[in-house]
């Protein structure tokens, strides 16, 4: 028969026996807390706790002599010993994974002949088992949820706005709901507070212009191209030895705006700590004058180390006007995909950069707001300029690409305005596991509404409905809970 073992962190060894005499609990530690009253029969049941689950797990292998003990026991503790909890899987609990950290050593450890046996102590601060996850479909505004779980199931919703919608519910047969937006009352207004004035994938660029061009600490050369999904470089020019920078940039006009938002998705890979790249969008107004930058580069040789920018105006010297630089933002990792974005309102400038991960989340993210209470960036944005580069004679990165940069007009609310907070494509995220709240993979726990709830799953059948009506294609998913 195969061996009986267990699976830590993700990892099995082969070599490792569970014996008998598991110490778990059936189910989840539960305690309660009563309230006596003099003169009154037994007690009141006050509160009821869920306390983190312990028990040893029995085990034994084999050495072949000392060195292989020592080996071994080096290896047990570089498996056992982690910081945080990770998941836990028992081959005689099929399907079920526990959360766990190793506390104590291995207790009661004994050596006999070539044998070595003792007991682990595990700790679940989760107490729970989890059954593989569930998907979440449902086409139409409602629809059924089966949770087979023994326990309440915390639920991730996804919501994929078909028209624009200026608020989001979820909601189950208890009244318990989660809102977030705001529902229109009838004497309110719907407004779109954006007003999309340019999109660029690559497939118009013989419509931008490649002069006058300023860029900092270089020059232009070389051209731009497109893959049809977003802009290329197929050329930096000839290299140099001159520490400048170099490559293609193109300026484009835009319809003037006084609250605006531009916003690039980018990326960028060095496979060699020898290669540089650069990827920046700057902004003018209507005299010519810089409002200000944004960019993501690898300027650093014997390490990939990818550093964000976010600049007031116009270069006048190094970490002067940046709300970001390498200083705040700078991240040792050979690949960058994310968003670059500046946007104003009223007087109020905010830059903000982040990495998109595999499963379309934010992740680090940095934010940074200036009030120009001087106005001196106050200029009407008309023109928008790109650039990527690569400096001197540096080797060249793998495919730097600017997959679209957009720019928009933004409208402020007035008090008996509703702004929409979705369009069409939009992905709601109702993460009521993490409690978060996601529009596109960027956090906005902001929108949720006073009253809405980050409910969970009940046993058995949970009738959901969605609002506004004929607006969403609802997916998600969840994983089982068990005692």
């Amino acid at each position: 028969m195969p061996n009986k073992s267990f699976t830590f962190n993700g990892i099995r060894k082969d070599w490792l026996h569970m014996t008998s005499g598991r110490t778990k609990p059936l189910f989840v530690p539960v305690k309660r807390s009563l309230l006596t009253v003099p003169g009154m029969k037994g007690a009141h049941l006050q509160s009821t706790e869920i306390e983190p689950l312990s028990f040893n797990q029995p085990i034994a292998f084999k050495v072949k002599d000392d060195q292989h003990a020592l080996q071994i026991k080096d290896e047990l503790a570089s498996w056992l010993i982690t910081d945080e909890p990770v998941p836990l899987e028992f081959d005689d609990e099929p399907g079920r994974t526990y959360y766990a950290i190793v506390q104590n050593t291995i207790e009661d450890f004994e050596r006999m002949g070539v044998l070595r046996q003792g007991s682990i102590n595990f700790l679940c601060l989760d107490p729970y088992s989890y059954g593989t996850e569930q998907p979440i479909e449902f086409g139409s505004d409602a629809g059924v949820i089966i949770n087979e779980g023994t326990a309440e199931a915390e639920p991730i919703f996804e919501l994929e706005a078909i028209k624009k919608v200026p608020f989001a519910l979820i909601q189950n047969q208890h009244g318990e709901y989660m809102l977030i937006g705001t529902p229109v009352d009838v004497t309110s207004e719907v407004v779109d507070t954006k007003t999309l004035l340019l999109e660029e994938r690559g497939q118009s660029l013989d419509t931008w212009n490649s002069s006058p061009i300023s860029l900092d600490n270089g020059y232009v050369d070389g051209t731009f191209g497109t893959d049809n999904d977003g802009i290329t470089v197929p050329s930096y020019g000839p290299d140099t030895t001159d520490p400048d920078w170099h490559g293609p940039a193109l300026r484009k006009e835009v319809p003037v705006a006084q609250d605006f938002e531009v916003e690039a998705m980018v990326q960028g890979r060095t496979t060699e700590t020898s290669q540089t790249f650069r990827i920046e969008f700057s902004l003018f107004d209507e005299g010519m004058t810089e409002l200000g930058k944004m960019a993501i580069k690898d300027d650093t040789l014997g390490i990939h180390r990818k550093k964000g920018e976010g600049r007031l105006g116009p270069y006048v010297g190094a970490n002067e006007n940046y709300l970001i630089s390498s200083q705040n933002y700078s991240y040792d990792q050979d690949y960058f995909y994310g968003m670059l974005r500046i946007r104003r309102v009223g007087k109020e400038i905010m830059f903000y950069i982040t990495r998109v991960n595999s499963s379309g989340r934010h992740v680090q993210t940095i934010l940074r707001k200036f009030i120009d209470n001087e106005n001196r960036y106050a200029g009407k944005l008309k023109y928008i300029q790109i650039h990527i580069g690569k400096f001197a004679d540096t080797d060249r990165a793998y495919a730097p690409k600017i997959d679209h940069i957009k720019v928009f007009e933004l409208a402020q609310v007035t008090v008996d305005q509703t702004p929409y907070i979705a369009d069409v494509g939009d992905i709601i995220t109702l993460d009521h596991v993490n409690k978060e709240i996601l529009i596109n993979g960027e956090a906005r726990n902001d929108l949720k509404a006073f009253g809405g709830l980050f409910f969970t799953l009940k046993k058995g059948e949970n009738h959901l409905i969605t609002h506004p009506a004929n607006s969403f294609r609802t997916t998600g998913r969840y994983r089982p809970k068990n005692w």
